[in-house]
């Protein structure tokens, strides 16, 4: 996205919050995508928050960070995904 050099130093844990309405497969779809792009990450450490009327779920995942293109990559296919409102 920029040609700038990355402040991170690879490979890193990196944390990715994953925000949107709760329904039906939302977990399953953030997942699935985070998967895709950060294939040895362990869905048991993924934590799920819901909001305090349980309208949007909160979803943490700490992957396995080996580049700045795997972020970029990931970063781009969950904040354009419908479901997904928030990723920061």
């Amino acid at each position: 996205m920029s040609d700038q050099p990355s402040l991170i130093e690879y490979p890193c844990d990196f944390p990715i919050k994953i925000m949107g309405k709760a329904q039906h497969e939302f977990t399953q779809t953030a997942l699935a995508i985070v998967r895709y792009h950060a294939p040895d990450f362990d869905a048991e450490t993924m934590s799920v928050r819901a909001s305090k009327n349980g309208t949007y779920l909160s979803i943490t995942c700490t992957i396995r960070a080996t580049s700045r293109n795997q972020l970029d990559a990931l970063y781009q296919a969950l904040s354009s995904h419908p479901m997904i409102a928030v990723v920061l």
